[in-house]
């Protein structure tokens, strides 16, 4: 009797673990130090729930994933899922969310400041069907926001309040919250629309749905980090105003190619600095003080968008003086297609600026694709 007993409760054990009823996916990037204590928390959050986590490392240098395979093989409902050559919180969500067979998802961050102790009702708000997506609001009454500084309690409020003025957004509390739970049906209806731009993977798909989803959101305890550091930057700044410039444009240009556009624009100012001091100030010959000016703009140019463009793609070490090379022979042949495409369009009785407009088009667009492709090895053009 005790041999059948153990069999079915092996079965069962197993049935379980084939059969996640939720999946929390789990976006890391050099979390290793939190990422053994996150595993005990959630295991304990959702004892008694068939669940699984799906972490989804961009290839941390500090070696999470290799934690990550570890905490697998000891505990099976744990995956890892690393990605190589490219780094985006909001394409890593949705990755580990198609990677997984689970009718509920939830993402979480690896940093231990979401309560993993909400996962349970995000979950029965979901399976009781009055609900498509479940936020653990920052903002509501009961939530608590200990240990931020005021520059950032200043910049989360000015976000919020950005974006709570569209449509769809109105009346709810924490539209930037990164902590929320899906249903499988809504994200499937969305996926396919969504930019996954940057962090805010919540916002993308409140603007992305086809109809308005049915949104709960629940109180709770923002904790401080432990360890490790906060990725909040410039960049995800940078990054929140293209989601929201790519949602309003409809993705019929890339927003990729807009802050692409936005660095050659600052270039141009970069350009004229260095031009004129070369002149003014250094007292060279003109031809010597453009060619400085060329070269710096370039420079200028490339280390920017390594650094914002593509920066999921970013480059390092030798590959940056390589990508530096590529990227000033690719807008050398740009400057050349600029200027024929420009004297074509003149000689064609067509009004300077318009010609000098679609030279400078045709140009960017050369620059933006090319160098996509040859130096930060872009495939999609996106």
């Amino acid at each position: 009797m005790a041999t059948v007993i153990a069999a079915q409760q092996r079965r069962s054990d197993y049935e379980r673990l084939a059969a996640p009823e939720l999946a929390v996916i789990v976006p890391t990037y050099n979390e290793r130090a939190n990422l053994a204590e996150l595993a005990r928390r959630i295991s304990a959050a959702l004892d008694g729930v068939a669940f699984e986590v799906v972490i989804v490392d961009d290839d941390s240098p500090d070696g999470t994933a290799e934690l990550a395979r570890e905490l697998a093989r000891h505990d099976p409902r744990f995956r890892c899922l690393q990605r190589v050559g490219r780094r985006g919180l909001a394409s890593a969500c949705v990755e580990g969310m198609l990677a997984t067979c689970a009718p509920y998802l939830a993402v979480i961050d690896a940093d231990l400041q979401h309560d993993e102790l909400l996962l349970p009702r995000m979950l029965e708000r979901l399976q009781s069907g009055h609900a498509d997506l479940v936020v653990a609001s920052r903002y509501l009454d009961g939530s608590v926001v200990p240990g931020w500084s005021e520059d950032r309690r200043l910049l989360s409020r000015l976000g919020t309040a950005l974006v709570q003025r569209l449509p769809r957004l109105r009346g709810l509390s924490d539209p930037l919250s990164g902590f929320f739970a899906i249903s499988r049906p809504a994200l499937e209806g969305t996926v396919r629309r969504l930019s996954a731009i940057g962090f805010k993977l919540l916002l993308d798909i409140l603007l992305s749905a086809p109809v308005p989803l049915r949104v709960v959101e629940l109180p709770y305890r923002f904790r401080s980090r432990r360890f490790g550091s906060s990725k909040l930057d410039a960049r995800v700044a940078v990054e929140f105003l293209l989601l929201l410039a790519d949602k309003a444009l409809g993705g019929v240009v890339p927003a990729r190619f807009l802050l692409f556009a936005a660095v050659g624009a600052t270039g141009v100012l970069v350009h004229l600095a260095f031009l004129v001091t070369s002149l003014e100030v250094l007292g060279t010959s003109f031809v010597t003080a453009q060619t400085l000016a060329t070269v710096a703009a370039m420079v200028f140019n490339f280390a920017l968008d390594n650094e914002l463009t593509w920066a999921d793609r970013r480059l390092r070490g030798l590959a940056w003086l390589r990508g530096l090379a590529s990227f000033v022979l690719v807008c050398g042949l740009g400057a050349i297609a600029n200027v024929g495409v420009a004297a074509a369009l003149y000689a064609r009785d067509t009004a300077w600026p318009l010609a000098a407009a679609g030279g400078i088009l045709v140009g960017a667009v050369w620059n933006y694709v090319v160098s996509g492709f040859y130096t930060w090895g872009e495939r999609s053009g996106r």
